[in-house]
């Protein structure tokens, strides 16, 4: 053999020796990959292409005292449609009467549809919207259309669950009840929302989803892989219909007297169960929202509405009785170098000290206060923090402000400290803070502590209850908490608050009015802030409810006393609770204190006797009235706005089944 042939032959026998190799080494990976690491690369390559996916839980519901819905979890439905899963013989046969069938659910034209399909088709789409924002009953009925009931993987239908939170009552009571926070989904911060998340969010569940395309996944299977658990509701101390009163007697007043912002609380006396928050702040453009908690949140000086617990503690101690005359002089004098004032020019002279408090004299306070405790300041101080005023109550909603009482040997303390305390300024408390200790005088000394809510429910099963906490079963003495009732009665019959008074209706409380920003008293003199509130409770004789209405910064060229901005909404909230729900046979006479009151109580009593089996018209009725009157008919109602009905989405005269859904728009 030439040697030119053998060196030839040499190289094919190297290359085919590397090539059997190469072979063999490609043999034994592909068995390492089958038997050894299989497991892992078909892992990696089921990961790459399926994921489970988190299915949010649906939120507990948030109701009423009466089951009402507060807000509510709602599920959200978006379709789209993959073009390439589906068979050709499916895709031919049912895309004309699926496009039919669309066309008369979303209202556009049957050749829209098909032209819509067949270029998804053609273009081998796999991600085509088809409807967004569907509730339930829309997407089972998209669900069970010709194709998309084949499922996902013959028929190419692509579901994508969202829930979205509502609130059935629109803005009122939002802040309290609380929202989720716009730049992070799922998180609640604020109201009963927020305080009790843990209970409301229940727990996710998951749903496995295979990758079609770039950034799009469509299910694997119908059902999930993992069931979310819903939460738990909560069921709230608050009533729909005293929320209501509350919101647009507020809003009212605010809006009259054009002021920033204000607050209402109304509070069941003997148990505490809060029944009514109102906040609102002014917008930029005037109108008037839901803006802050200002009820639980917001700490400021008090003004007079403090007058009450410095009186209380003066008697509880003996060191005055309400027949004590204090001379107030010409209604202004210098005390520790400071200059105090009373609101009537030329004074009231010499007083006892009951009427010091009827027409609120900050003269008549300081120099009780000052004669009584300047010597020992620690015992006045001591027994406002005996009840543990200078603390926050403790509630569950986040945010609570903190209460400020100074003492001897503070930065704010000085020798007109005690004076400028006993009238309501030189310390902080919040709207909350403040209607505790009157809710304590109106239920007879024992202080209770605010309740939100009730209990936490699942279905019908009781998770846990809430029951009434007592702060101090006892603040003062039945003698001193009398002698307060009876002070507190007169300042409506003849004091401060004496344009509030009415034979046919009882009320107690305490007016008040303090300036405020007034550190720079010269500019304040330019611009003039003041903060007006009335703390009180209802009847004077075996409370039912207090309550207490701040508004802060109206306009002083409409007025600023409590009596005049506050009292009206106490008085207005008043009424309209007993004409709602009368507490005893006397107030049969109060539907001639308001003729508006006396019309729209007369409307919804008599269209309530009515027996229905078809719908009524509610047009001009009150919101929460309308809402009572239909929901007890069994409709399911859903309102919109606030103030009276407008319009209703289910005319007057059609025939009705129970559970049967309408919509009111109020204005």
């Amino acid at each position: 053999m030439p040697i030119k042939e053998k060196n030839i032959l040499n190289r094919l026998y190297i290359v085919a020796g590397c090539m059997f190799i190469f072979a063999i080494l490609i043999a034994v990976k592909l068995i390492n990959i089958q038997f050894v690491d299989g497991d892992k690369y078909r892992e990696l390559a089921l990961k790459n292409t399926t994921r489970n996916f988190e299915i949010p839980a649906s939120r507990g519901n948030v109701y009423a005292d009466d089951g009402s819905l507060l807000a509510t979890s709602v599920p959200k439905y978006d379709i789209r449609f993959d073009a390439v899963t589906v068979s050709s013989e499916n895709f031919k046969e049912f895309v004309p009467q699926l496009s039919k069938e669309l066309s008369e659910m979303f209202g556009k034209s049957t050749s829209y549809y098909q032209n819509l399909l067949r270029k998804a088709r053609t273009s081998k789409n796999r991600y085509l919207f088809i409807a967004k924002n569907l509730g339930y009953s829309d997407y089972i009925k998209v669900k069970s259309l010709p194709l998309f009931r084949l499922g996902p993987n013959r028929g190419g239908i692509i579901v994508e669950q969202r829930t979205v939170r509502e609130h059935p009552l629109g803005k009122i009571a939002e802040r309290m009840v609380g929202n989720e926070q716009k730049n992070k989904p799922g998180y609640y911060a604020v109201g009963l929302e927020g305080a009790f998340h843990e209970y409301l969010q229940g727990k996710d569940g998951k749903r496995l989803k295979q990758k079609i395309a770039k950034g799009q996944w469509k299910p694997v299977y119908d059902d999930n892989e993992v069931e979310p658990q819903d939460g738990y509701d909560i069921i709230s101390t608050i009533n729909i219909n005293i929320q209501d009163i509350a919101h647009h007697a507020l809003l009212k007043q605010l809006e009259y007297y054009e002021a920033d912002h204000g607050c209402v609380i109304v509070m069941e006396v003997a148990t505490g169960h809060i029944k009514a928050v109102a906040n609102l702040g002014k917008s930029k453009n005037g109108s008037y929202y839901e803006r802050l908690n200002y009820a639980v949140g917001e700490s400021g000086e008090p003004g007079s509405t403090f007058k009450t617990v410095a009186m209380t503690v003066a008697l509880e101690h003996n060191v005055i009785d309400t027949s004590k005359v204090v001379d107030t002089e010409n209604g202004t004098i210098r005390m520790y170098g400071r200059t105090i004032s009373d609101s009537k020019r030329g004074g009231y002279g010499e007083i006892s000290a009951a009427r010091a408090m009827e027409v609120s004299s900050n003269i008549g306070f300081a120099r009780m206060i000052d004669e009584a405790y300047k010597d020992n300041p620690k015992k006045f101080t001591d027994q406002v923090k005996k009840w543990k005023l200078h603390e926050t109550i403790g509630i569950p909603i986040k945010g609570e402000g903190k209460p400020v009482i100074p003492e001897e040997g503070d930065a704010l303390w000085s020798r007109n400290a005690l004076p400028s305390i006993s009238y309501g300024y030189n310390l902080q408390m919040t709207p909350l803070q403040i209607l505790t200790f009157y809710n304590a005088i109106a239920n007879n000394g024992e202080m209770v502590k605010p309740q939100f809510v009730k209990e936490i429910r699942s279905w019908n099963k009781t998770v846990k209850s809430f029951n009434t906490e007592i702060i101090d079963p006892q603040i003062a003495s039945e003698t001193t908490v009398n002698k307060i009732q009876e002070i507190l009665k007169n300042i409506v019959k003849r004091g401060t608050g004496k344009s509030l008074y009415s034979e046919n209706f009882s009320m107690a409380g305490k007016t008040g009015t303090a300036r405020k920003d007034y550190a720079n008293f010269e500019e304040w003199k330019k611009d003039k802030k003041y903060v007006s509130s009335f703390s009180g409770y209802f009847p004077a004789e075996n409370p039912k409810y207090s309550c207490i209405v701040m508004i802060h910064e109206p306009s002083t060229k409409k007025g600023y006393y409590g009596a005049d901005v506050t009292g009206p909404v106490f008085k207005r909230i008043a009424q309209k609770i007993f004409t709602d729900a009368p507490l005893n046979s006397d107030v049969a006479q109060i539907n001639k204190l308001d003729e508006v009151i006396s019309r729209d109580f007369e409307k919804f009593y008599n269209k309530s006797q009515e027996q229905y089996k078809e719908v009524p018209s509610v047009i001009g009725m009150a919101g929460m009235d309308a809402v009572s009157l239909l929901e007890n008919l069994g409709l399911k109602v859903n309102v919109i706005g606030n103030g009276m009905v407008k319009n209703q989405s289910i005319k007057k005269g059609e025939v009705f089944k129970k559970g049967t859904p309408i919509t009111l728009k109020l204005s």
